[in-house]
């Protein structure tokens, strides 16, 4: 049987802070801050048992930040080119080192983090880690590379603005002119020539709406001359990032999430991933992509295991969701990328987007369910859940940086209440949770062990009820969304419902379903609805059209079998 992915996303930053001041703009010694240390035997065990494969550590690479470290040698980072007080684990200070954050012992934290890797395997979890290579923090230096590497820019030719040996994009003759009330005189940012800021900002004057705090790298595309490719000899660039990546290998690491991977050529991800996997032909590579016209382009020649599903069934599952789309529409995402379903990456939460919970998504999380459930069920692919989804976390706090967005932040010190009440000082457990915390956590956990351990969902067919009941005028083809998933001998029906009322579906299935499945309707004998864990009774002929009770936010999964 094949493993299905369930990945789970978190911030060790904020994940293991017992801290609960949270003071708005504070710094790390006011907030406190996660560490490597609190994912022990125990918390690795708790999140193993809800049935995920993979943990995403995300911000684990060194970053800018405005936390000084500069006795263990790490050079401080300019105020200004930072976002918020812990800094932007997208604005990478160092490619061969960790956050110092994260560790107990500064100066030990690279074997706190190896250790780390080894106590995640030994729980039966593989490691995904960040790979960041369109920019660098501005002020991009290693103090932890090995000897024989130089830095990036070291051997730049600063006077041109292009050059295919270059790591960087430079403004030649001009200084960056941040556009947002920054230090003067002896304080200021000083970086001439400008450099390109990481957002194909190709001038000196990045507003506050880039991402000023990075720089684009060079992958050998010149973009001020019809972005015109270099690749005849291999790019600096692209030698430093394959290093990067088998340095990361060999510390044990199973798989790369790659930060807007799309902004990069696709000739070099089809260049460098090859090399790394001769090293783990089992590691995955994650692409950030947006763009669904590349989606093939990256996946059969850029040669990734897996891409962002966000514009096609997020964005689709998040207007169902709210309301602004009908269910119908579910149907046209697996449709438009007819053939790369099995290659999307599939969720309802991660760091950019906003929380279900909060005020700008649904306001409550449970409205989310039968979203969840068609993302988690509706093929073979993987599944990601980020940390305090499972427990209704809100993201509404106003932390310093982000603000009150939605989102949970990346930029601050702070702690998680949703979390933190269900680490519970590192007992973990459900005496400190509410009883809508406990209702949720109990349907994703149930949701992530029927996925991974059907046959039928981790790894069987797919059949679209949909249009076979667009004119049943028993079923609401625009809140509620229906589908088959079949293994050999049994098959699953997945119905979601939308509404906001409960409702009794009629469901018809067409023959064509079952020859689709191979499978003899009148040789089954026995359903069983796996959320409630209890018997479905099958009346005569419920092979044409099914009856099914379905609450308002919610789905049932039934199992159909020979025996």
């Amino acid at each position: 049987m094949k493993e299905k992915i369930f990945i789970y996303q978190v911030l060790p930053r904020l994940f293991g802070n017992e801290k609960s001041l949270n003071k708005e703009n504070g710094s790390l010694e006011e907030n406190g801050v996660g560490k490597f240390s609190a994912f022990d035997n125990k918390a690795l065990k708790e999140i193993k048992k809800m049935g995920y494969t993979h943990i995403w550590y995300t911000g684990i690479l060194e970053h800018a930040s405005k936390t000084d470290y500069s006795d263990f040698g790490i050079l401080k980072d300019h105020p200004d080119v930072i976002k918020g007080n812990a800094g932007s684990p997208y604005a990478i200070r160092d490619y061969y080192d960790v956050t110092p954050d994260l560790a107990d012992s500064v100066g030990d934290r690279m074997s706190e983090f190896e250790a780390l890797v080894e106590r995640t395997h030994k729980n039966g979890m593989k490691v995904i880690m960040d790979f960041v290579p369109n920019h660098v923090a501005r002020q991009y230096r290693s103090d932890a590379k090995p000897e024989d590497v130089k830095d990036f820019g070291a051997d730049d030719d600063t006077s041109s603005a292009f050059s295919p040996d270059n790591n960087f994009y430079y403004i030649p003759g001009q200084k960056l002119e941040l556009q947002f009330p920054v230090q003067q005189g002896e304080g200021a940012y000083d970086e001439y020539p400008a450099k390109a800021t990481g957002n194909d900002c190709f001038s000196n004057k990045p507003s506050v709406s880039d991402w000023y705090e990075t720089v684009k790298l060079n992958y050998g595309v010149d973009y001020n001359n019809g972005r015109r490719n270099h690749f005849a000899l291999i790019p600096d660039t692209w030698s430093k990032m394959k290093d990067i990546l088998l340095y990361w290998t060999a510390k044990g690491v199973d798989g790369f999430r790659c930060d807007m991977a799309e902004m990069v050529p696709v000739e070099f991800w089809n260049w460098v991933i090859p090399k790394v996997k001769a090293k783990n032909k089992s590691l995955l590579f994650i692409a950030e992509v947006y763009n669904p016209e590349q989606y093939n382009n990256y996946v059969h020649w850029g040669l990734f295991d897996y891409l962002y599903d966000k514009v096609d069934l997020y964005d689709t599952l998040r207007d169902v969701i709210c309301g602004h789309k009908p269910t119908s529409e579910i149907t046209f995402c697996w449709q438009r990328i007819d053939g790369l379903q099995q290659k999307m990456l599939n969720f309802l939460e991660n760091h950019d987007e906003q929380r279900i919970a909060s005020d700008f998504f649904a306001g409550d999380p449970f409205k989310a369910i039968p979203g969840m459930i068609v993302t988690a069920t509706m093929n073979t692919n993987p599944v990601m859940i980020y940390f305090g989804q499972e427990l209704g976390e809100r993201g509404m706090d106003k932390e310093g940086f982000s603000g009150c967005d939605g989102r949970t932040t990346i930029f601050d010190y702070w702690s998680v209440d949703s979390v933190s009440k269900w680490r519970n000082g590192g007992s973990f457990g459900n005496s400190e949770l509410n009883d809508s915390q406990i209702k949720l956590r109990k349907f994703y956990t149930q949701l992530l062990q029927i996925a991974g351990t059907d046959e039928s969902i981790n790894s069987g067919k797919f059949y679209d009820l949909m249009y076979a009941n667009y004119e049943n005028p028993l079923f609401d083809s625009t809140k509620q969304y229906t589908f088959l998933r079949s293994s050999k001998k049994e098959f699953v029906l997945v119905i979601a419902n939308f509404d906001e009322v409960d409702k009794e579906v009629v469901v018809d299935i067409p023959e064509d379903a079952f020859d689709f499945m191979d499978i003899i309707p009148y040789k089954i004998k026995v359903a069983k609805e796996l959320f409630a864990n209890k018997d479905f009774k099958l009346p005569a002929n419920w092979y044409q059209s099914l009856k099914v009770s379905v609450n308002a936010h919610s789905g049932k999964i039934i199992r159909f079998s020979m025996s």
